[in-house]
């Protein structure tokens, strides 16, 4: 027992202390879950006290005669630091299914081929701006809303790429109004980073449960099983899927190891076995297809896992903007939380930005989004508040699109009354949470965004918006002329 030291107040300190456990992000009033931190770590999680092995991943017998059971994310020969794999100890190995078909009914919606090809997707140079996709009413006693869940409900917006050739992403919407019920669905495509808008996601995984509320970002690796349920009613967000690659926090060179997205602050579920002998159906998509297989037992048995291809979620308003203080803009790069590797050096498949509140301070600087043209697609999406960083209309739930090399920026009467305003700091997006998608070079948009269902939420340019620009530089004829006649002078 350790010896106490009397304080000049007269209270006993201890001469030392150790802690007992590692430290676990607890439980919240609208979290009821309890997570491990980190990012990119060898978590090890178990439900049951002596089941993983210290010295082995496959023991002969198991605690518990559970089964052993391995998920790579990964090849298995990759670079050490792009080894992405799970260890599982499971009640039963998930081998153990019912015949697979291919099921097309679940979902007609979901793209996962841009190649000139598919008819179903198309070019467009032109900016587009959606308003907030409709959500599903809410089932009642009666029955009178169609119940559609996370999966069913899901629409790709547009995209690059191929899955089937591992390649490139996807962005999709998601709206829904049901719970998944005895259903799980498992991505063999590739990686989904989730944004719920509006109602929190009730998320289990095969290695833990996660609650990711509006304001949070959720990535899903790909090959693992998950199930959906809505806590809060009828939901819509975004997904940014990538195939093939994953999601990374960017590298914060000059920045050195404090700002941007913190590791620390990233979330990872704990271990949590169920036991439930029910017919269990299983969703995989592969290729863009989705096929279906059932099973008698839950698919969420695993009592105990150690790796680093896990589901994780981060807080967005833990992200750390930094600005300039003094003068001048950064790139918006500068508010990347993850970034998406592509097979071309230091150029990103993708980025994931988010714009929160911040303090503006820089003097005599054009402070709102410059006129601009760049390689990347731009898709904004707004979580909550008011943006006014360009010059389409964006409110929750809705989506913007602005294609490479396309220019676009702020109004005309923003860029006037920016250009003569009396500067002082000022704190901008306040209770507001706007995202980027920033692409690396075109995408394509499908036809239900652009001629089917999802059209009809297409919010129209004004063709006029841009006639009453005009060229202020013609205003300083008289001085241009005397500049130009001195300069011949000298």
């Amino acid at each position: 027992m350790a010896s106490l030291v009397s304080r000049a107040n007269g209270n006993p300190l201890p001469q030392t202390a150790t802690a007992k456990t590692e430290f676990t992000k607890p439980p919240t009033p609208d979290d009821p879950y309890s997570y491990t931190t980190g990012f990119g770590n060898r978590f090890i999680s178990q439900a049951l006290p002596g089941v993983i092995s210290w010295s082995q991943n496959t023991p002969q017998k198991v605690k518990y005669d559970l089964y052993s059971e391995q998920l790579n994310g990964s090849a298995v020969n990759a670079k050490r630091n792009d080894i992405r794999h799970v260890w599982m100890y499971r009640i039963r190995p998930s081998v153990a299914h019912g015949p697979v078909r291919l099921d097309p009914s679940i979902n007609k919606h979901i793209e996962s081929s841009f190649l000139s090809s598919n008819p179903n997707v198309e070019s467009c140079a032109a900016q587009q701006a959606w308003d907030p996709f409709p959500i599903p009413g809410a089932k009642t006693a009666c029955g009178d809303a169609q119940p559609i869940n996370f999966v069913q409900g899901i629409r790709t917006v547009g995209g690059k790429g191929d899955a089937g050739l591992q390649e490139g992403l996807a962005v999709h919407t998601y709206s829904a109004n049901s719970n998944m019920g005895r259903e799980a669905f498992c991505n063999n495509d590739g990686e989904m980073l989730i944004l719920p808008q509006q109602g929190r996601l009730d998320i289990t995984t095969e290695l833990g449960p996660l609650m990711v509320r509006p304001g949070e970002v959720f990535v899903m690796p790909s090959g693992m099983r998950f199930s959906v349920r809505l806590p809060d009613g009828p939901s819509r967000g975004y997904i940014h899927e990538v195939f093939a690659a994953h999601h990374d926090i960017p590298e914060r060179g000059v920045i050195g190891p404090n700002g941007m997205s913190m590791e620390r602050n990233f979330c990872a579920p704990l271990a949590r076995y169920d036991i439930d002998e029910n017919v269990w159906s299983i969703i995989h998509k592969l290729d863009g297809a989705l096929h279906k297989c059932q099973q008698r037992h839950t698919p969420f048995d695993v009592v105990a896992w150690h790796g680093n291809h896990a589901p994780i979620k981060y807080d967005l308003n833990e992200f750390v903007s930094l600005t300039n203080s003094i003068k001048d803009q950064a790139d918006p790069t500068l508010y990347t939380v993850l970034s998406v590797p592509s097979n071309k050096k230091d150029t990103p498949l993708s980025e994931f930005m988010i714009f929160t509140e911040k303090w503006i301070t820089a003097e005599g600087t054009f402070r709102p989004p410059y006129y601009h043209r760049n390689m990347s697609t731009e898709v904004m999406g707004l979580i909550f508040g008011e943006y006014g960083g360009s010059s389409h209309a964006l409110a929750p739930g809705g989506l913007s699109y602005e294609a490479a090399y396309m220019p676009h920026g702020e109004t005309y009467e923003t860029w006037q009354a920016a250009s003569q305003r009396e500067l002082e700091p000022v704190k901008i997006c306040r209770d507001t949470m706007a995202f980027m998608f920033h692409i690396g070079g075109s995408l394509k948009l499908t036809k239900w965004a652009m001629h089917g269902q999802g059209a009809k939420s297409l919010h129209p340019s004004d063709p006029s918006q841009w006639d009453s620009v005009r060229p202020g530089f013609f205003d300083h004829t008289e001085q241009i002329a005397a500049d130009i006649a001195t300069e011949n002078e000298s």
